[in-house]
């Protein structure tokens, strides 16, 4: 599962996508430096995972990741090729959820595609771009699905019927994620087609440092213009996130973030935020060899839970033993979970909770 980082042409991504990965994105005053889209597996801060290690105290901890990646900027004109828009909409369309970076702070010394800042107009033109590229994908389908629908198909006049609300609501500029479909019809008509604007997204705002905590007028409008759209807006001080980022010693990183009022790295709460709405949780085995965050989308079985681990575990799942997290850390230990009869026995049909501590028992 992948999320992208998109918006226009220096409003800041790479230097947001250096932050969040190890890997360093060219991150440059010029358009396009970004060319190939860049993928950085990022580790998902969780306090737990540091907790149930102080419990274990285990060889080693292997934290949960999300991908990352970094594409290129889109302008005016994508969804017909320009600029480098063809890659960028196929980049995209690779994705599952969409970090969609806005400019929300002055800077001279930085350059506007534009020539001003107008982070809602920025929003409208990426919007249309993506709209127009799903537009273009719903005629496709449409002049197919018509003559089937004309020899009284019924599945046919079904999809017909689908399509026909995707293209008036993306004629309309309502991208749509904002629409509402029958679980059937959006399984069998929209979910194959991957239209980009279904893709869950999140607005990250970029402000100045003096704006981190509280915004600002940019950032207001934001919140105003996305407010139907049922999408989480984050504040984020990019810039300073950079600082903060070449500040290898500890103390020195909680200093300044203390400085500017922050208890953690902005790009923390954004990684989070990204794993929530790529509809991931996490579960976690807990062992003296390993103590170990796993991922699993939310709503995910026992079994499917331990086919993350290895399909063997999946094919020959037999029961999982499961302890809540908060009982584990209640009680300090596996042992003592046990002895106060506070580990489950759970079968085929259990749903994952997140922060459940997993342990799977299979045969093959």
């Amino acid at each position: 599962m992948k999320a992208g980082i998109v918006g226009l042409p220096n409003v800041g991504k790479s230097t947001l996508f250096n932050c969040l990965s190890n890997a360093k994105a060219q991150s440059a005053n010029f358009p396009f430096c970004t060319i190939e889209p860049n993928i950085g597996v990022v580790n998902v801060p969780d306090p737990r995972l540091q907790k149930l290690e102080e419990l274990v105290n285990p060889e080693r901890v292997l934290p949960a990741t999300v991908e990352i990646v970094d594409i290129a900027g889109l302008v005016k004109g994508a969804s017909k090729g320009e600029g480098l828009g063809n890659q960028f909409l196929a980049n995209i369309r690779e994705t599952d959820a969409i970090l969609h970076v806005l400019r929300c702070f002055d800077d001279e010394n930085i350059i506007h595609v534009d020539n001003s800042i107008d982070p809602i107009r920025d929003k409208e033109t990426i919007d249309m771009e993506l709209q127009l590229k799903d537009l273009e994908t719903v005629d496709k389908k449409l002049d197919k699905v018509k003559r089937a629908a004309k020899t009284g198909n019924k599945e046919a006049q079904k999809e017909e019927a689908v399509l026909l609300k995707i293209k008036a609501s993306l004629e309309a500029g309502i991208s749509l994620r904002a629409l509402e479909f029958s679980e059937e019809d959006y399984e069998d008509f929209v979910k194959p087609s991957q239209f980009i604007t279904d893709k869950p997204v999140m607005y990250v705002c970029n402000v100045d440092e003096g704006s981190a905590i509280t915004g600002n007028a940019y950032v207001d409008k934001v919140k105003d213009a996305v407010k139907d759209e049922n999408a989480e807006v984050l504040v984020l001080a990019v810039g300073t996130e950079a600082d903060i980022n070449e500040l290898d010693d500890y103390e020195e990183r909680q200093m300044f973030l203390a400085d500017i009022g922050l208890e953690e790295p902005g790009s923390a709460k954004l990684i989070r935020s990204a794993y929530k709405l790529l509809n991931q949780q996490t579960y976690f085995t807990a062992g003296v060899k390993e103590v170990r965050a796993w991922t699993v989308n939310v709503g995910a079985t026992g079994p499917q839970a331990a086919g993350v681990i290895h399909t063997d575990f999946e094919k020959g799942f037999i029961r999982a033993e499961v302890i809540a997290y908060n009982d584990y850390v209640e009680y300090g230990s596996e042992s003592k979970v046990k002895e106060a009869g506070k580990m489950r026995i759970e079968g085929k049909n259990y749903v994952v909770k997140d922060g459940d501590v997993m342990h799977f028992l299979f045969n093959v």
